[in-house]
């Protein structure tokens, strides 16, 4: 109790000293000398920023100066059981003398200059750095739901987070981290990143994604990073402003080494080292951002410049131990890389063991530890294997837990990916029985899988009842109701349906894995540029998000988002964006002819040019239209011959 009275005393010291640089701050409020000061004031809000973020973690915990307190501040701290007790206090020790030294120094330093005009030099720095200039990404951050499940991955965790705390000048910048499929490379860099964030030190995390390939996230992984990093140092902000502004072309240029140099290496290269420390930049899953040629510049990145970064800069990447990501990172020394593969088997399958333990905590009295011993031993070191294995003998309506146990059990011992294909195929077994069943599921999942950006079930639903086959135009929940366990959103209705995990996508695009579950492209993109047409023709009309007045630009609408959020449903917003990418991929049809002549003959085209505009993506209104009239030209040619 005395020790944690005192831990919470050091908070109330940092906030106190907040509070006193304030004051002194407000105490003097003219002097027209704002430059001289204007560095001083950006590192104060810098540091009282970062402050602002680690104490409102700490009072989360509900209240100062309680026995529970250490323990829960340490859960939410890390969110990892073992973990705990070797870095929090020890961390968060250190972080709060770091903050107070820090307001110190630039209190003395704010005491020995002229104080300028302080509300001019706060309006003046927040007109350098408002300009959104940089092309980033979204939906690409951390997951507070992906987190290593509490006292798992100790032994790797701790091995990552001396590895950021390391103040040798040559610990490499960049920490790979790598693995097969399933081993729970994205639950710990996220676990990580939450880590960094409670703390105040995350950077950026930015996650890849298989399904959005279609965004070119490559090219938009630096700008973000960029972004992130300038929205927590408020140094950066003036400075990429300032870059921009000289070079308009690196707002959204896909040069990823221009982008490396100029918004990441070149600003932070101005700087000193950050006011509080280490600055983590979490990159997961980069083998899912596109073909090795697509990750080939930012591999080569990172290879040959990642060791040009500031000391206090570190990385964390995960991926799959592709080869081409292997050649270019294991011959770094900057990098350093570690396999999830390599470590001790049975610090994993102990690990496994509190995960099914855990969640199958609620069959104690159907399965004894043993039991759970004989799972974890069956996983391989897999942990999406043990997932799937716990979702599969869950108890619920016609699920007899020990029949589905015996069943998993009878299934050879194979490798990580075998492992992996037995689970699908046997969930998918279950699921779908007969041949009618199984042929609605191919069709939905075919649906789903030429998607260029996942949908909610309300959304492919409309779509799909603009199918051109009348068999097909049916309630994709029939299929998707039953497939929570390996899809994200196949029981809500306006959450986008995607696979829980990228190897489910794998294996039912590849035959000899999925056997009858593989899905063949069949008629999907005709269905779905039918379909996307037919949307549009029904969905678009003037003046879509109800403006007052046309006499103003977008931006200077306050509440637009959401008026395009309340106006333009999801399957709309899709169907303006993609019916190009879908049309271009079909031969020619004179139904599908008639439907585009309708679209850019018409005021449709005027109604779908607002659409667009308003929702910030016209720039997609030219791709489109060159793709349209290479395929009426490419057409014609062929009815010519």
């Amino acid at each position: 109790m005395l020790s944690q009275a005192s831990f919470d005393a050091s908070i109330g010291g940092l906030v106190t000293g907040i509070e006193r640089t304030y004051g002194l701050i407000l105490e003097n409020t003219s002097s027209p000398k704002i430059n001289a000061m204007k560095d001083v004031l950006v590192e104060i809000a810098q540091v009282v920023q970062e402050c602002a973020q680690f104490v409102t973690k700490y009072s989360e915990t509900k209240a100062f100066c309680t026995p529970s307190i250490p323990v829960v501040f340490m859960r939410f701290m890390f969110s990892t059981g073992s973990w705990l007790g070797k870095n929090v206090r020890s961390e968060t020790t250190t972080r709060v003398a770091n903050y107070n030294r820090k307001l110190e120094k630039l209190v003395v330093e704010l005491r020995d200059q002229p104080i300028p005009d302080i509300q001019y030099g706060i309006q003046q720095i927040y007109e350098d750095f408002s300009s959104n200039c940089l092309t980033c990404a979204d939906r690409v951050g951390l997951d507070e739901t992906k987190k290593c499940l509490d006292g798992t991955r100790v032994e790797i965790l701790n091995e990552i987070v001396d590895w950021i705390n390391n103040t040798d000048a040559s610990t490499p910048r960049v920490f790979w981290l790598y693995g097969q499929a399933g081993k729970g490379k994205s639950a710990i860099a996220h676990t990580v990143a939450r880590h960094a964030q409670n703390l105040g030190v995350l950077g950026s995390c930015f996650c890849f994604s298989r399904v959005r390939h279609h965004e070119q996230l490559h090219t938009k992984l630096f700008p973000t990073i960029a972004r992130d990093l300038a929205h927590r140092d408020f140094r950066l902000r003036p400075l990429l402003v300032e870059v921009t502004a000289k070079n308009h072309s690196l707002r959204d240029t896909t040069d990823v080494a221009a982008q490396w140099n100029k918004l990441i290496f070149e600003p932070l290269s101005q700087l000193k080292e950050s006011p509080t420390g280490h600055v983590v930049v979490v990159i997961d899953a980069l083998d899912e951002s596109g073909a090795e040629s697509t990750r080939a510049t930012v591999l080569g990145v990172l290879a040959a410049y990642g060791a040009k970064l500031p000391a206090n800069i570190r990385i964390l990447l995960t991926s799959r131990p592709l080869v081409d990501i292997g050649e270019a990172l294991t011959t770094s020394p900057h990098i350093y890389a570690r396999s999830l593969d390599d470590i001790d088997t049975e610090l994993t399958m102990r690990d496994i063991h509190l995960y099914v333990s855990t969640r199958l905590k609620t069959l104690r009295v159907t399965f004894t530890s043993e039991n759970f011993q004989q799972l974890a031993a069956k996983s391989g070191g897999v942990f999406e294997w043990a997932r799937l294995a716990c979702d599969f003998v869950s108890p619920r309506s016609g699920v007899i837990p020990r029949d589905r146990f015996r069943q998993i059990m009878s299934h050879a011992p194979g490798d990580g990916r075998t492992l992996l294909d037995e689970m699908y195929t046997t969930f998918l077994k279950d699921l779908f029985r007969g041949s009618d069943d199984r042929q609605d599921f191919r069709s939905v999942m075919r649906q789903i899988l030429w998607l260029k950006e996942p949908l909610p079930i309300s959304a492919l639903d409309f779509m799909r009842e603009r199918f051109p086959q009348e068999d097909d135009r049916y309630p994709v929940g029939y299929i998707l109701n039953f497939m929570a366990p390996l899809l994200a959103g196949a029981s809500e209705v306006s959450t986008p349906v995607r696979p829980l995990h990228a190897s489910f996508y794998d294996f039912l695009l590849d035959e000899k894995r999925s056997g009858e579950f593989f899905i063949q492209q069949g008629d999907a993109h005709r269905n779905l540029a039918v379909a996307s047409l037919s949307v549009m023709q029904a969905g678009l009309h003037f003046n879509i998000c109800k403006l007052e007045t046309s006499y103003i630009s977008n931006l200077e609408v306050v509440d637009l988002e959401k008026r395009v959020e309340d106006n333009i449903p999801p399957h709309l917003l899709y169907s303006c964006r993609f019916w190009a990418t879908h049309f271009q991929a079909v031969a020619f049809e004179q139904e599908l002819a008639e439907l585009v002549r309708g679209l850019v003959t018409g005021e449709q085209i005027l109604f779908w040019l607002e659409a667009l505009g308003v929702s910030k993506l016209i720039r997609d209104a030219c791709g489109a239209l060159i793709s349209a009239e290479g395929w009426f030209q490419v057409s014609l040619l062929m009815c010519n011959m």
